[in-house]
Formats: C-alpha cells, structure tokens, sequence
C-alpha cells in the first residue's frame, strides 16, 4: 500500500510499506504521480489523502474494503466537488449519495480516496493527467463505472465523520465542460435552459466555452482484464428461498415450480403468495398438494390484490440465508440457483439481479456493473439485508415500488450489481396482473395529475430538487404539441395544474408507507 498526501494539486508527502526514498517526487502534480506509480508498483493499492486529514485516515480499513481489486473509492462527508446543480444533467441515484453508509456512486473525491494499480494501469491511455485531481477521478469514475469499475462512496476511508479545512468544489465552467466530455451534446443546452428558468442565471460564457471540448470516452473492454474475484466471505449457510407472488397465473406459475424442481442447487423453501380478489374463492393451486416437490412449498392465500402487499407478506416467511425474487411467469435453465450462489462469492456482493429479457430481445454478456435499478422479479439478495425492509404500499397498483425497494437498499449500504452473463427469459404472461381495474384515488379529478402520482412520489422521496426541476422540464420539453402553439399561457398553466396535482397526490401516497 502507498499513501499520498497532498494539497489539492501537489504531492506533499509519500508513506510506503517498503523502505523508499520518494523524496524526488514530493510538490509534483498529483495526478502525474498517482499515474506513475501505478506503472511502477502495478499490484499496490494506492491511497490519496488531503493533508487536512492525515490524522484522520483509517489506514487499517483499506486493505479489508478492497476484497477484489475492481473498486474506485473515495470519501468527502462535505460537499461534492460537482454541488447540487449537477442533479439538472443526470436522472439517476448516483447524485444523492447518502453520506453515512457506503454508497455506489461515480462522485469522487480528493479528499480521501483509494484504488488498485492495476486499474489506473488499464485505462491509462484513456486517463488525462493534466485535469486537476477532482476533475480527474470523477471523469474517470463516470467513463469507467459503465463498463464494471465499482465506485463508491466510503466513509470507512475516514475514522470520524468531522468537518475540516478541506474545500473543493468546481465552478460553473467546469460543470459545462464535464458535462460536454461526458454526456449527450443536447445536456449542455438543458443545463444552460434549467439553469436560466429555474435559478435565473444566463450562463453563456460558460456554455459556449464547453462547446470547444470533445466527448471523452472509455474503450468498453479496458477493464475486462482485471478479474472480479471477490475473497469477501458471502455464503455461509448456502441456503435459498424463492419467492413468488402470483394471480391468475396457474399453468405459467406450474411451469416455474417445475423449473425449480429441475435445478442443480434445490431451493430449501418457495414460497407462493397466492391472490384472488373474489370474497368467495379458494386456492386455485391444486398442484402443490397433488404433486410431490423437492423442496418446501410455503402458501399463502389472501383477497387483497397487489404486489406490494404480496410481497411484503412474502418478505415474513423467508427463512434462508438467500432469497431468489421471481415473477410467475419466467423461464431459466436448471444451473441458475447454482450460479448465482457462485456468484455471490465471486462478487462479494449480497445484491445482483440477473439479466431479464424479452423473446424478442437479445442480452450481450459483459462483466459485473453497477445498476441503478432494481427488478424484484429477478433479483437475488442476501436475506439478512432485507429484514426490516418493506413494499412502500403507496406504490400500490403504481411503477415504482421496484425503485423504491433498491433506494431502501441502497440506503442500508447494499449496492446493486447487474449480471449479463445469466439470464432470464420474461414470457410477460397475457393473464394475471391487475385482474380487476383499482380505483385510484384521482380518478375523477377534474384535472387529471401528470405524472403519475407515483412517479412523483419516488422523486419526492429520492431525487434533489434539481434533479425534480430537471424531471419537469422534460416532462415539459416532450410533450409539446400543437396547442402549445396555439395558447401557449393556456398550455403552460394546464401543464403547472397536472404537476401539483400529481404532487399533491404523491404527498397524500407518502402516508401510506
């Protein structure tokens, strides 16, 4: 292990385990060094650290966080060095980060931080060492968390969480510039709109400037050379449990509990939830009594309708060590429990989701990645992480429980990592689903909300303002048409009316939970 210690731009000091004299690169760039390095010492771990925060490092820590050498991280319990104006360019959960677990974002810092050489030593011939040190870890952790570099926001890198000298945040020109190296051309053009309707600042200076710079970009197969081999130790136990809310689905839900039957690694327990919203019906399952199973068959029967209900009745009767979230109406090849429980000692990581796709669709393999979704109809997680969670039951009958279960497990510290090399197929059943129409709340309103209330809600309770103003004006931006032409007062007083209905009913969802 080697630790820089700097001062924003220069090295000020060099600690190594080995007994060697760095004496010549002290007050040279940080970036130069940090790259030069990793050349020279290709299997360290190369550690930087604010002066300011010498005393403070967890030193110890390091070595235990990097369990397998495809990780980036980096600690500021402070202000990002892009501040809140960065959520007007970027939909996704990377831009929130929460400060007190650790956090899977591309969002780096110079104040603390460390990395294997032998990832720095991959993409060199992509990495500019002549940005400053913040501009260049977070370009490099943008390009490179695509393509299945884990990056993350450690607060373990620290030994307390205090305030300090430290200070570092970019100006409005770099975030254009960042944004034209590292985004879509048409996001300059929303950051400058966003930035003059929302904050009233016409930043043309800085928007025409960022035009001059080229897309920086990262060549996809850099880091498949460094393995993903994890010796973090994940399973203990090596037990699983399924579970499958179902309704209306009998032949379809059949065919995966004969599915399951058939694999290589047995479930110990499947646990069904079973709906029906006729007062007078009964279990329409005859085959879990009629048929003898490999494994424990858990039913549960209930009237009330909805998969968060379901499944949070679910989330009660697991009993394993893992659980396997499926859908009723999927198909898999009989080795998928016995590599995904290989895959979680692989990864070290105790949340994955298994690439689900269409008939129609074809999945490219590619190595782990960070993912800033979660599917709770093919997704594996250790169950010790998901005890206390629930289905936010304001979703109900709604999109976006899904997301919200994977911000809840974000926010426990658990990331959320993608496989591509397994797959499920997703027949997306014609039956099923709401078999009955719900009544929403906001049926009959006179003004109907747009969006829908529970897309709002997850914004609400999971984006920054900026990133809600961004929502809103695309929202705006793409659903222009003919009338705006016509009455454009009109249309944009009709548009503000959805908006704050669809607020006013995400706020009344929010007391469901």
């Amino acid at each position: 292990m080697i630790v820089f210690y700097h001062n924003k731009s220069k090295i000020s000091e060099i600690v190594s385990t080995e007994a060697i004299d760095f004496s010549n690169d002290i007050n040279r760039n940080v970036v130069a060094v940090l790259l030069d390095f990793a050349q020279k010492f290709k299997d360290e771990i190369i550690v930087w650290c604010h002066e300011s925060e010498k005393s403070n490092l967890n030193i110890t820590e390091i070595a235990q966080l990097f369990h397998h050498k495809k990780m980036l991280l980096s600690y500021n319990p402070e202000t990002d060095y892009f501040d809140r104006r960065l959520g007007y360019i970027e939909d996704s959960p990377y831009i929130k980060i929460n400060k007190e677990v650790r956090y899977a974002s591309w969002q780096m810092s110079s104040r603390v931080g460390a990395v294997h050489a032998s990832v720095l030593n991959a993409c060199k011939n992509d990495l500019y060492a002549k940005d400053n040190f913040d501009y260049f870890l977070n370009s490099f952790a943008r390009r490179a968390m695509l393509f299945g570099l884990l990056c993350y926001s450690e607060p373990k890198l620290l030994l307390q969480n205090k305030v300090s000298e430290f200070n570092n945040e970019s100006s409005l020109q770099e975030l254009f510039k960042f944004t034209k190296q590292h985004y879509k051309a048409r996001w300059v053009f929303l950051l400058f709109f966003n930035l003059l309707l929302f904050e009233k600042k016409f930043s043309l200076l800085p928007f025409l400037s960022s035009l001059c710079y080229k897309r920086r970009k990262l060549d996809s197969k850099l880091l498949n050379q460094i393995p993903l081999e994890s010796n973090k130790k994940i399973v203990e136990q090596g037990t699983i449990d399924v579970l499958i809310p179902t309704i209306g689905r009998k032949d379809y839900l059949f065919n995966v509990l004969n599915n399951l039957a058939a694999q290589t690694f047995l479930p110990k327990n499947v646990i069904v939830i079973e709906q029906n919203p006729d007062m007078n019906s009964t279990s329409d399952l005859d085959f879990i009594q009629n048929k003898k199973w490999p494994f424990v068959i858990k039913q549960h029967f209930t009237h009330q309708t909805g998969a968060c209900n379901a499944r949070n009745i679910g989330l009660l009767m697991i009993e394993s060590e893992f659980t396997f979230m499926a859908d009723d109406d999927i198909i898999f090849e009989n080795d998928l429990l016995e590599i995904a429980m290989k895959t979680f000692q692989t990864i070290g990581n105790e949340v994955f989701l298994v690439a689900c796709h269409l008939k129609e669709q074809t999945v490219i393999p590619q190595l782990p990645m960070q993912f800033p979704v979660f599917g709770a109809g093919h997704a594996f997680v250790k169950s010790s992480c998901i005890k206390g969670l629930k289905f936010n039951m304001g979703f109900e009958f709604g999109f976006g429980e899904d997301a919200d279960f994977g911000m809840q497990l974000r926010n426990k510290g658990f990331d959320i990592l993608y496989i591509s090399t397994t797959t499920i197929l997703h027949l997306k059943a014609p039956i099923g689903g709401f078999r009955t129409k719900p009544i929403l709340g906001w049926q009959h309103d006179e003004i109907q909300p747009k969006p829908s209330p529970t897309v709002m809600l997850y914004r609400l309770m999971y984006d920054t303002k900026e990133q809600i103003q961004n929502y809103k004006s695309m929202i705006f931006i793409k659903n222009l048409n003919s009338s705006f032409l016509k009455n454009p007062f009109k249309y944009i007083k009709t548009f503000r009316q959805k908006w704050n209905r669809s607020v006013y009913w995400a706020t009344e969802l929010k007391k469901r939970a």
